[in-house]
Parts: C-alpha cells; structure tokens; sequence
C-alpha cells in the first residue's frame, strides 16, 4: 500500500514542481542515487520499469524508504499495461506513470487511489486521459512538440488540464523559466540530472550538490 495518499503526492509534486526519473539495474547505486536526491532537497523519485527485474530493485528501494527515508515519495515509471501497474501498486508505488495512456491502468489506479500520469501528445489524447480519471497527464517527449510553446497552446483553450512535461528539459534557470512560466504541473527530469558521468564515477555529492540547485533555481522562478 502506498505511503502517502493521492493528494498528498499530487501536492507534493505539484509544490516542489520536478520528477526526477531513474533507472538502474544495481540496487546500491539506485539507493545512492535516492539519498542522493534527497538530501538534496528532492524528495521524489520515479523509478523507471525499464529493464530486467527492475520491479525488485524497486521493492529493495521502497524497502529502503520505509525504513530510512519516509518522507521520500518513490513512485513507478514506463508503466504500460494493468498487470504491471499492480505489481507495482501492491509494491507501495505512491504514483504510476506511463509512456502512453492505457484505460487498464486508469482502473487499477483509480481503484486504490493512486495517481497515474499517462502519456500524451495531442489535445484528444490528455481529454480522452482526463475523461479516464488521471489528474495529471504527462506530455511524453515534451522536446518533440516545441516544449513550452506546445503546452502554452493546450492550456489556452483547456486551462483545466495539468500536465507535467518529460524528455529534454533542460536543468539551467532560463530553459526551466521557461517550462514553469508555461503553467505545467511539473516536469520531469532524466538524464540532464542523472549524467553518464555522475553515475560512472558514483560521484554522489556531485548528484547531491545538482539537486540542491536544481531546488533553488525553482524556489527562485517561483
């Protein structure tokens, strides 16, 4: 079962407006990588289903929030079909997140009240998303529809939606001025944050260090 309900994971995310996304196959790195963000002053994570038994990785670090870090908020990403949104749910997952929209998701989600954030990249697919019960939709890759320009042009007519933007944010104050003054949710952050080199050399006060800016730089456009 979750450890925090919808609303406060949606507050949360909402408020502090940036979703680290992450995956790593090594249990010590993902852990590092977590306390990393948190200490950093990013206290979510989404850790992506994106390789082989990355569901136990992420139970091993669900595990770990538990016991060590329980205000850490550890949700699941690249979630594209009910069964694996279960797995996942029944694991503690705070929130589901996908690369596209699947109506099986929506249910299992909606039942247990935790928040799914689908993918979408046409104005009919974040109604059609909305229509299924998702608060937030997730406009995946945000840098192959002109960024912020794109969700500026959704919000005018449909100034109900929220929607949290993944795939080439850029980490620098002007390129999140920008995102942010578009009126998204959120924005989720991958590789721009978990660099190559971070990771290679387990240079975790480096990732420690970028996440307490990456934190200022919001507090600062907000």
């Amino acid at each position: 079962m979750a450890r925090f309900n919808k609303l406060q994971t949606l507050n949360y995310i909402n408020e502090n407006k940036i979703v680290p996304v992450f995956y790593n196959s090594d249990i010590d790195i993902s852990i590092n990588v977590m306390k990393a963000l948190h200490k950093g002053g990013i206290k979510v994570l989404e850790f992506t289903n994106r390789g082989d038994f990355a569901w136990e990785v992420f139970n091993e670090l669900e595990k770990y929030c538990r016991e060590y870090l329980p205000d850490m908020i550890l949700g699941a990403g690249s979630i594209s079909d009910e069964t694996m949104a279960n797995m996942y749910i029944s694991s503690g997952s705070n929130f589901i997140v996908g690369p596209l929209t699947n109506e099986g998701v929506a249910l299992a989600c909606n039942r247990k009240k935790v928040p799914y954030m689908p993918g979408c990249l046409t104005p009919s697919e974040i109604s059609k998303a909305e229509e299924l019960g998702c608060d937030v939709v997730k406009v995946f890759p945000a840098d192959s529809v002109d960024g912020p320009s794109f969700i500026k042009s959704v919000l005018a007519p449909m100034p109900w939606s929220w929607i949290m933007p993944t795939g080439g944010v850029d980490m620098e104050e002007e390129g999140l001025k920008s995102w942010l003054n578009s009126g998204v949710f959120s924005v989720g952050v991958g590789s721009k944050l978990f660099t190559s080199e971070i990771i290679k050399n387990k240079d975790w006060g480096l990732l420690e260090s970028q996440s307490k800016k990456l934190v200022e730089i919001i507090k600062k456009i907000k």
